[in-house]
């Protein structure tokens, strides 16, 4: 994706006037002018995201769907699991189908689609059971993602790993179709969710561009405050109870290496009544202590143990995920999934980290 052009005014002293930035619309590039095509006469269109969507996941495809619906298309949204109830904010989600609710609905929707959006996933292995039916669809796929290495599914791909988030992307795409003014304030509230949740409050994984998106969301009429009060300060008292237990019982800190880790039983599942949604953003808490460099998630599901990473700065727990945890994600923030026992897995995180961490010295 052409990035835009960004003209500053000068004054005399060579400071940037910071309200006097003037953003200009790219020459369109043949992807956009492609995709402009494919929308330029009403369509059958399907949008997925992947398995346990996110603030990123739900806030990018019902965004781009309540702005397709503005051009007179018919869309479904797909997803492959429930969502956290906390983002039930966001416009049409009710609308939204659940394949494992009702499977014969979403395989529906991808055979009649003419056109599927793939956003916030590089695989179809990240869409479960649906990965087939995309794969062997007839419609156009258009993949807006920023995760890195994007396999090679679809016929039009929007990716920059550097992007915040794929909701910055679809903002982006939005924009460069010429159609900004599209964009009202719950579009804009479901944009501004993937920021705010996929960068830990602009915390990292930002780049300037994600601050002029969130500034031009803002001019459109999305109330940071009371969103982010939406997303933070709607938390059960169960939760504070679960965060409370973590904290106190299932964290330990290698200190020689800044490391922290956490972990929850199947047990603890039954015990706190943990449904989708409920562990989300706990990992970070390890990362506030000043000497944690590094925090670890490890949960007891099922039938396979997750793993959520987490660092700070330079360390790529994506390396870490994707060599030793069947994962990937982002260089800050990935996770992964593996077949084994709960204790094994807390003992193969102390045994990598130090191979990725230097030792402290007190």
């Amino acid at each position: 994706m052409k990035s835009y052009f960004i003209f500053r005014e000068k004054t005399e002293n060579n400071f940037d006037v910071c309200n006097k930035i003037l953003t200009f619309a790219p020459i369109m590039s043949d992807e956009i002018k492609q995709l402009k095509q494919y929308l330029s006469l009403p369509k059958e269109i399907a949008i997925i995201t992947h398995r346990n969507p996110d603030g990123d996941a739900m806030g990018s495809s019902l965004g781009l769907a309540a702005y397709l619906r503005k051009l007179n298309h018919s869309v479904k949204v797909i997803y492959p699991s429930e969502y956290p109830i906390g983002f039930a904010y966001m416009t049409n989600v009710h609308q939204v189908i659940i394949f494992d609710l009702d499977q014969n609905a979403a395989r529906l929707a991808i055979d009649k689609a003419d056109l599927i959006f793939c956003l916030d996933f590089n695989g179809l292995d990240r869409v479960d059971k649906l990965g087939e039916n995309i794969q062997y669809s007839k419609a156009k796929k258009v993949l807006i993602d920023h995760h890195l290495d994007p396999e090679p599914f679809t016929d039009i791909e929007f990716s920059e790993t550097e992007a915040s988030s794929t909701c910055e992307l679809v903002f982006k795409v939005i924009d460069e179709l010429g159609d900004r003014n599209q964009i009202d304030s719950a579009i804009g509230d479901c944009l501004f969710t993937g920021l705010v949740t996929d960068t830990g409050s602009f915390r990292y994984g930002t780049r300037p561009y994600t601050y002029e998106v969130a500034g031009i969301l803002k001019s459109l009429g999305v109330d940071d405050y009371k969103l982010a009060d939406k997303i933070f300060n709607s938390q059960k008292e169960k939760h504070l109870r679960l965060l409370g237990h973590c904290l106190a019982n299932r964290m330990e800190v290698m200190n020689d290496y800044g490391v922290g880790i956490m972990w929850l039983t199947k047990k603890d599942y039954i015990d706190f009544d943990i449904q989708r949604g409920d562990t989300e953003g706990i990992v970070n808490y390890m990362l506030m202590m000043e000497n944690i460099k590094v925090a670890a998630f490890v949960t007891e599901q099922p039938t396979i143990i997750k793993i959520s990473l987490r660092s700070k700065g330079d360390i790529s727990v994506q390396e870490i995920a994707a060599k030793y945890f069947n994962g990937g994600g982002h260089k800050n923030a990935s996770g992964g999934g593996v077949y084994a026992s709960l204790n094994d897995i807390i003992e193969k995180i102390k045994k990598v980290m130090p191979q990725y961490l230097p030792k402290v010295l007190h």
